[in-house]
């Protein structure tokens, strides 16, 4: 006994069906504005009628060598990216950029180890662009990309030749949370640092095993707080520097009991971001010191939680929203062919709320 498949409908049926021209049907799925509402909607029905379910997505990338994909290479794994509330309002804002165009973001995680998603993922996924999103310095799926010839665009790190990069003043905002601290008098500051290496580990760092990380925007804000103690007279040496051993607040708190059970115990805390800075605080009730009244905490940032946490969380504020909506722009540009842009920096300033006083 033998079976025959049903032949699948095509887009020729459908002209078929309605009386009208390929192209016709063709723009009623791909450039709707150019049909009227009313013959785009007897299209559509005469679609549904025959069982046609509109264009092979894969033939359609073949023909016009585009998948209509972006790639955002991430640094850590997709759950942690999801709970960290300044990659969030950076995507967000770039999606809304890139939205309207039909453009899909394709994320790929990273590997835990290397500082962005394995070579292997980003040399078959199918994508006409790729954005980088705080990536190490040294990646491999940095050489995936160059081996592909794909245009790049990076948000904050690393820097890399050729590339669009939309970035912050990180060096000119740690300064100034530093300075705001001396202001205040305090003379013992420690520094809680994001992950400078690519696989997580946590604990204390001397400043040139700190300053030895892959992570560029870590350097700068180190540096930028280093530098500007030096200058009052406090050495390097002086400054407790402990790693986080995760971005999130939960994974970055057992770090944060490291860095203040100590004797002498720091007074106050530069946080190089707003999780970090979070976390620093849970540890210091828990060990029953009171913030600002027992230690000074200062964040990098500003993403939404650190207005409501109590005390409200001063920071240094980076235009999050402002950083993605222009990453957009830049994949946009790239995407039409546009001159690759000179790389960009974004102002920072200093927001003082409850989480400090005077030592």
């Amino acid at each position: 006994m033998t079976s025959t498949r049903r032949r699948r409908p095509t887009l020729d049926d459908v002209a078929d069906a309605v009386g009208v021209s390929r192209a016709t049907v063709s723009n009623a799925y791909n450039r709707p504005d150019q049909l009227s509402a009313q013959l785009r909607d007897e299209v559509l029905r005469a679609a549904k009628k025959i069982g046609y379910a509109g264009p092979n997505p894969t033939a359609r990338s073949l023909a016009t060598s585009r998948t209509g994909a972006i790639a955002v290479m991430l640094d850590t794994n997709l759950s942690l990216a999801f709970s960290d509330p300044a990659l969030s309002v950076t995507l967000d804002a770039l999606a809304s950029v890139v939205d309207p165009g039909g453009h899909a973001l394709l994320l790929l995680p990273g590997d835990g180890e290397s500082g962005g998603p394995r070579a292997e993922r980003v040399l078959t996924a199918q994508a006409d662009i790729a954005v980088a999103c705080s990536l190490a310095d040294g990646a491999p799926a940095l050489d995936a990309i160059r081996d592909r010839r794909m245009p790049l665009v990076v948000i904050d790190q690393p820097h890399v030749r050729g590339s669009a990069r939309i970035g912050v003043e990180d060096r000119a905002g740690a300064a100034a949370a530093a300075r705001h601290l001396l202001d205040l008098g305090h003379r013992r500051i420690g520094i809680f640092s994001a992950q400078c290496l690519s696989s997580p580990r946590g604990g204390e760092m001397t400043p040139e095993h700190a300053a030895d990380t892959r992570f560029h925007d870590t350097r700068e804000r180190l540096a930028g707080y280093l530098d500007t103690l030096a200058e009052a007279g406090i050495p390097a040496a002086d400054v407790p520097i402990w790693e986080a051993s995760g971005i999130s607040v939960e994974g970055a708190v057992p770090s944060a009991f490291g860095l203040l059970d100590r004797d002498p115990r720091p007074t106050a805390l530069l946080c190089m971001s707003d999780q970090l800075a979070l976390a620093a605080i849970s540890a210091a009730g828990h060990l029953g010191l009171s913030v600002p009244a027992d230690l000074s905490v200062v964040g990098f940032d500003d993403v939404p939680p650190a207005r409501w946490s109590e005390p409200p969380l001063t920071t240094v504020r980076q235009d999050l929203s402002a950083k993605g909506r222009i990453a957009g722009e830049l994949v946009l540009g790239l995407l039409r062919g546009d001159k690759t842009p000179a790389p960009a920096q974004l102002p920072v300033e200093l927001v003082v709320r409850g989480s400090t006083a005077r030592a």
